[in-house]
C-alpha cells in the first residue's frame, strides 16, 4: 500500500494557522508579530515545498499540509539546517523595524512573493506518478507500517477482503473436507492444480504473517491510550490480540481472568502494572474498533492454521525428506514461514533454526536459566527425545540436516525419502554417542610374584633435580611440633599459618643451619676453572698499574708470573685447579 498524499497550502492559509496556535505550541519565537510570522510561515511552506517536490508525497510529522483537516508541522530542531540566507536575513530584518505599518508592508511583500512561489511551483503530480507508482508496486510485499495511524481498519488490513484470499480458502477448505491425496507416483507435476494450490498457500501464509503484523500495531496505537504498558509485556501479536480483547476497557485487571492466555509469572506482572498504569478508558469508538483489529487477527489466525493443517497433510509427497527428520507438522510450519520449499532451501541453517522463535519475555527474572532461542525445530520428535543438556547441539545438527534434505526436496533428488531417514539415523547416532559415559579409568596390575626387583637408576639429572626441590631445614622445622608447647602462629592466638619449632630454640632467632650444597659447589668449581684458564688472554682496556698500599701506583710486570713458574720454587703437580695430563710417547 502506497502513501497517502498531502495537498500543497498557500502562505495565507500557513499564516491564519500560526496566528490561531496559542503561545506554549508556536514552535519558534515567542513574540507573535507581523514580521516573524511571516518569516515562520515562509520557512513551514518552503519546508513542505521541498517534501513534496523531492519526494512526491509527504508524510504524517513530516511535512506540512492538509491531511483530513489537520496541519502537520516539520521538526523544529531542523530550522538551523533548512531556512536559507533569504530566510535569516528577513528575520533580522523583522526584529530590527519598528512600527506596525512597516511590518506590515513587509508582510504583504512576502506573501506575495509566496502567492508567486505557489503559483511557479505546482505540485508535480504527473512527474511524479510513475516513480510513485513504481514505489507502489515495490511496496505490495511488505507492510506499510505508516498507515497504521488511520483510524479506519479497512485502510489498514485489506487481506481478507481480496479475491484471492477468498480463493484460497475456499479451496483448502474444500480440500480438508474430501481429505484427497495427491499421485503416489514418486513426484510432483509443477503442473499439477493442487501443487500450485499448496505453493499457494505458502505465499498466503507470509502474507497472513504481514497482515498480522499490521494489525497489531493497528491494535497497539489504539490500546496504547488504555495500557501503555502492555505492549511491552506482551509480545507476541496473538497473544496481545487476546489479552486486549479479554481485558476491553475494565479497570480493574484482577476481575479479568487470563488464566490460558498468559503464563502465570506474566499475568502477575500485568496485574500489577495495570494497577499503576497512567491509561485512560477508551472512548466508545476505538474500543470498538479495538475489538474489531482484535477479531480480525484471530480470525487470520485461525486461516493461517487451517492452510498449515492442509499442506501438513501433503507433506509427505512434497517434501519427503524433510518430513522424514522434522516430522510433517513441524515441516509445514518451517515452509510456510519461510514462504516455500524454494526459499527454506536457500535458508543458512542457523536461520532455520530460528524459524518461527518468540521473543521471551523474562518478566524482571534472571536469564541464566532461559533456554537459547529455538523455533519451530523444538516440536520435532527427535529434539524432544533429546536430554535438555544436549538439546543446544542437537538443535544445530537437526537445523543442519533439515536444510540439507530441503534442498534434496526443491531439487527432487529423492522423492522417496530414503536420504531423509538416513540423515535422521545420523542425528539419532550422535545423539547416542555424545549419551555415552567416558572409558573407566583401568585398574594398575599387580606386580608378578617372586620377581626379581627393578633395576631403576636414578641419574644425574634426577639427582639434581631432588637437590634443587629438596626441603629446605626450615621448612623442616615449620612442619614439626614440640609436645606441650604452642607453636607460633602469623596472625597470632593460633590464627593463620603456624610456625612449628622454629624461633623456640631460646634464643629468638630462626634456627637455620647451612647444609652443604653440592650442586653449587660443582658449580663453583667448573666457573673457576673457565676463569682461571682464559685468566691468560686481556683486553685492549687492561691496564699495567696497580695500586698497592705500599708504594700507591706501581707498573706490574707480565713476565714476572711465567718466571716465577719456571723456576722450580713451586710446583703445579699437586694444583687445585690443575689437571692431570697426559703426553703420548713419540716412536
Amino acid at each position: 500500500m502506497g502513501r497517502s498524499k498531502v495537498n500543497p497550502i498557500s502562505g495565507e492559509e500557513v499564516l491564519e494557522f500560526l496566528l490561531l496556535m496559542p503561545d506554549d505550541e508556536l514552535p519558534i519565537l515567542g513574540s507573535r508579530n507581523a514580521g516573524e510570522l511571516i518569516v515562520i510561515a515562509a520557512w513551514y511552506l518552503w519546508w513542505n515545498r521541498r517534501k513534496l517536490v523531492h519526494e512526491g508525497l509527504a508524510c504524517r510529522g513530516e511535512g506540512l499540509g492538509r491531511d483530513n483537516g489537520e496541519f502537520i508541522a516539520p521538526p523544529v530542531k531542523q530550522l538551523g539546517n533548512l531556512i536559507n540566507l533569504q530566510f535569516i536575513l528577513a528575520l533580522v530584518s523583522c526584529l530590527f523595524l519598528n512600527g506596525a505599518t512597516s511590518q506590515a508592508s513587509l508582510a504583504d511583500s512576502f506573501l506575495a512573493d509566496l502567492d508567486e512561489l505557489s503559483d511557479n511551483e505546482a505540485y508535480p503530480e504527473e512527474d511524479n506518478a510513475e516513480a510513485v507508482g513504481m514505489d507502489e508496486d515495490g511496496d505490495d510485499d511488505m507492510p506499510d507500517l505508516e498507515s497504521l495511524n488511520y483510524d479506519d481498519l479497512d485502510s489498514v488490513s485489506k487481506l481478507q477482503k481480496t479475491q484471492r484470499y477468498s480463493d484460497i480458502m475456499q479451496k483448502v477448505e474444500g480440500a480438508l473436507e474430501k481429505d484427497t491425496y495427491l499421485s503416489n507416483q514418486g513426484f510432483i507435476l509443477e503442473e499439477d492444480p493442487e501443487y500450485q494450490l499448496i505453493v499457494d498457500c505458502n505465499a498466503l501464509s507470509v502474507d497472513i504473517e504481514n497482515e498480522l503484523i499490521i494489525i497489531h500495531n493497528f491494535i497497539r496505537d489504539k490500546y496504547r491510550l488504555k495500557f501503555p504498558e502492555l505492549e511491552s509485556l506482551v509480545h507476541h501479536p496473538i497473544d496481545y490480540a487476546r489479552v486486549v480483547k479479554k481485558i476491553a476497557n475494565e479497570v480493574d485487571i484482577t476481575l479479568v481472568d487470563l488464566e490460558g492466555l498468559l503464563p502465570s509469572a506474566v499475568i502477575m506482572v500485568v496485574s500489577v502494572t495495570a494497577s499503576t498504569t497512567s491509561g485512560k478508558p477508551l472512548s466508545q469508538e476505538n474500543l470498538v474498533k479495538t475489538i474489531e483489529a482484535c477479531d480480525r487477527a484471530l480470525n487470520l489466525d485461525a486461516a493461517k492454521k487451517k492452510v498449515l493443517d492442509f499442506v501438513e497433510g501433503k507433506m509427505g509427497y512434497i517434501a519427503p525428506n524433510l518430513s522424514a527428520i522434522v516430522g510433517s507438522a513441524v515441516a509445514a510450519k518451517l515452509m510456510g514461514i519461510a514462504g516455500g520449499l524454494g526459499a527454506l532451501a536457500k535458508m543458512p541453517a542457523c536461520n532455520v533454526q530460528l524459524l518461527g522463535a518468540k521473543k521471551k519475555n523474562l518478566a524482571g527474572f534472571s536469564s541464566a536459566t532461559s533456554q537459547f532461542r529455538v523455533g519451530y525445530l523444538e516440536q520435532a520428535e527427535v529434539f524432544q527425545s533429546t536430554p535438555p543438556a544436549l538439546r543446544t547441539r542437537a538443535c544445530r545438527v537437526i537445523a543442519a540436516k533439515a536444510t540439507l534434505a530441503a534442498r534434496i526436496d526443491s531439487t527432487r533428488g529423492d522423492p522417496t525419502g530414503k536420504a531423509g531417514r538416513n540423515l535422521l539415523e545420523e542425528i539419532r547416532k550422535k545423539i547416542e554417542k555424545w549419551q555415552e559415559p567416558p572409558p573407566a579409568k583401568l585398574p594398575k596390575p599387580l606386580p608378578v610374584p617372586d620377581s626379581e626387583p627393578k633395576k631403576k637408576r636414578g641419574g644425574r639429572r634426577l639427582r639434581k633435580m631432588k637437590e634443587r626441590y629438596a626441603v629446605t631445614d626450615m621448612m623442616k622445622l615449620a612442619n614439626r611440633m614440640q609436645f606441650g608447647i604452642p607453636e607460633e602462629s602469623s596472625l597470632g592466638d593460633g590464627l593463620g599459618e603456624g610456625y612449628g619449632m622454629l624461633g623456640q630454640a631460646g634464643s629468638g632467632k630462626l634456627r637455620v643451619s647451612a647444609a652443604q650444597n653440592k650442586l653449587a659447589a660443582k658449580v663453583a668449581k667448573k666457573f673457576k676453572e673457565r676463569s682461571y684458564g682464559s685468566g691468560g688472554a686481556t683486553s685492549g682496556l687492561t691496564s699495567s698499574l696497580a695500586f698497592t698500599p705500599v708504594q700507591g701506583i706501581e707498573l706490574s710486570n707480565p713476565h714476572a708470573h711465567g718466571n716465577h713458574l719456571g723456576s722450580g720454587t713451586q710446583s703445579t703437580y699437586f694444583s687445585e685447579t690443575g689437571t692431570f695430563s697426559r703426553i703420548n710417547n713419540r716412536p
